[in-house]
């Protein structure tokens, strides 16, 4: 089947648990991942530190979150993979091609994510109207930023200029 976009790579790993200076006890302290920044929302319910491993368009985001509030929806601390994320190279035409092919997005649309990119979520449930979802994993599609985009290319592409 012909896509009109590219996945182009894992973005991001998201991390959920109820104390995030448990998780920083082992990614940050035991194995080193760098603590670049943090979000909080609490529309999102969640308080994150984000981090990373690896370097340019190969940096991969390793998110630690917890509950602002335990009792609250979302509970990014449920699931303790709570999603994964990966690098779109064109977000809004994937998300209309996918949408036509009947998988089912969560509510919210693309909007800004965390980290600054423009990201959307695949729900991890199908429905009756869109049958095909994450199988119980929740997915984020992130906007690509033009730099990422060209470093996959000409990887998938040696020798050309792009």
């Amino acid at each position: 089947m012909k896509r009109p976009f590219q996945v182009l790579g894992v973005q991001q790993i998201a991390i959920g648990g109820p104390d995030k200076k448990r998780l920083q006890k082992l990614w940050v302290d035991m194995l080193g991942l760098e603590v670049t920044g943090t979000f909080q929302s609490e529309k999102e319910n969640v308080d994150e530190d984000i981090c990373a491993i690896g370097a340019g368009p190969f940096k991969v985001e390793v998110d630690l979150m917890q509950p602002m509030d335990p009792d609250k929806k979302p509970a990014v601390h449920a699931t303790p993979l709570n999603h994964i994320g990966l690098w779109i190279d064109d977000l809004p035409t994937a998300v209309e091609w996918l949408t036509a092919q009947g998988v089912r997005f969560a509510p919210g649309g693309i909007r800004k994510g965390a980290a600054g990119f423009d990201i959307c979520f695949l729900h991890p449930k199908a429905s009756e109207e869109f049958p095909i979802a994450g199988e119980g994993v929740l997915i984020e599609m992130v906007q690509a930023p033009p730099e990422v985009v060209k470093a996959f290319s000409q990887l998938a592409n040696p020798g050309r200029s792009v």
